[in-house]
């Protein structure tokens, strides 16, 4: 895990750096092109003035006229109902229940994983410029005839837009993607050998494994699991390609995100949740976005009080993936305290919360305002 962690360090600030720079040249790059010289910031206007609509942070509902191309932006990012139902629930359970999170957390004393995750936080603002200038430049300057070394479609932009840059730049920024690459696959690895085997393996299957052999048995937990991940990924046969890869994580990790959160949530501030509902809601929480995600418009229609289904562009109809999550929440926990309710008025093995964990440092609440200012900020600039 310290290995882990301090690679973490080097390749985060490779990646900021190398990510930084790109979006540095590609608004000089733009600006250059229109006429206003090696300018960052007029090259940043241009991009506003030549491509609005990809600055809308709230995509607006469809209407009877919209193109198939709106509908799927809004299938993906529903607009305002995507912070009623989904966006908190992928968030709360990716910072607060996610293993490859919580293990770093854990790994530290509280005020420490409070400042860390914060500081995450903070950092993960960055992404969109880091992310999404680049290719908001690579499309103004392709629809303005200025990126012919653009090949192989949308997904050949930002390679495309590498071109601009110096030849020492250009290898700092194909550093900064591998470093990205292998940034996340080392926390994922380390993950999935620590659950395999001290949740599974050392568990139920040789409790009296030496340390030795659990670190073998890791080995072969990520050796297993990478292989799995290549032959699902050979031929794209999970169709990953068709949605894009962010996508797809976050459509297909919504199946299970509302019933671990559920659990976690009732679990941790409500005593009377029982073990039987723990597992009512994990198993239901599942069911309910396989039923919401592929069969809610044929058994119960396109339009109910609950939903609204548009078309697809394949022939059917969807529900967007994040209302999906918002309504398999809810009907989770409504079943997860119809069970608990069933059972003892306190459960004896409740967890136990120490409300003195929510009182917070000077410091941790001005990272918290910085935080939510530059949020605020954003959305007041780019509703």
């Amino acid at each position: 895990m310290k290995v882990v962690a301090f690679t973490d360090v080097i390749q985060v600030a490779v990646l900021i750096i190398g990510g930084l720079a790109t979006s540095y040249i590609a608004l000089t790059t733009v600006g250059h092109y229109f006429g206003f010289g090696e300018n960052a910031i007029a090259g940043f206007k241009v991009l506003m003035r030549e491509a609005p609509e990809h600055f809308k942070m709230i995509i607006p509902r469809p209407t009877a006229t919209s193109s198939q191309l709106e509908i799927n932006k809004y299938l993906t990012f529903p607009g305002i109902l995507s912070y009623l139902a989904g966006i908190w629930i992928i968030n709360l359970n990716y910072w607060g229940c996610n293993q490859y999170i919580t293990q770093r957390a854990l790994g530290a004393d509280l005020q420490t994983a409070r400042t860390g995750i914060l500081f995450a936080g903070i950092l993960k603002l960055l992404m969109p410029v880091i992310v999404m200038l680049p290719g908001i430049a690579a499309y103004v300057l392709y629809q303005n005839g200025h990126l012919t070394q653009l090949v192989g479609g949308k997904d050949g932009a930002y390679s495309a837009m590498l071109t601009f840059l110096p030849t020492g730049l250009k290898g700092l920024s194909v550093a900064a993607l591998t470093a990205a690459i292998v940034a996340s696959l080392a926390g994922k690895v380390n993950s999935i050998s620590t659950i395999y085997t001290l949740d599974v393996h050392k568990k139920y299957i040789q409790k009296g494994a030496s340390d030795r052999t659990q670190v073998n048995i890791g080995r072969y937990a990520v050796f297993a699991a990478m292989l799995l991940a290549v032959l699902f990924t050979w031929d794209d046969v999970l169709g990953i390609g068709g949605v894009g890869g962010f996508t797809y994580i976050q459509k297909y990790t919504g199946f299970i995100s509302p019933g671990v959160f559920a659990m976690f949530f009732l679990g941790m501030f409500w005593k009377r949740t029982t073990g039987t509902a723990a597992i009512v809601g994990v198993i239901s929480g599942f069911l309910l976005s396989v039923l919401f995600n592929e069969y809610a418009p044929i058994l119960f229609g396109n339009e109910t009080l609950l939903y609204t289904a548009w078309p697809n562009g394949k022939g059917g109809f969807e529900i967007p993936f994040h209302i999906c999550m918002g309504l398999s929440f809810v009907f989770t926990m409504l079943l997860m305290i119809a069970v608990s309710f069933a059972g003892p008025k306190v459960n004896p093995k409740a967890f136990e919360l120490d409300t003195t964990m929510f009182k917070l440092k000077p410091q941790t609440t001005v990272l918290i305002i910085i935080t939510l200012l530059i949020i605020f900020a954003l959305y007041a600039k780019f509703w």
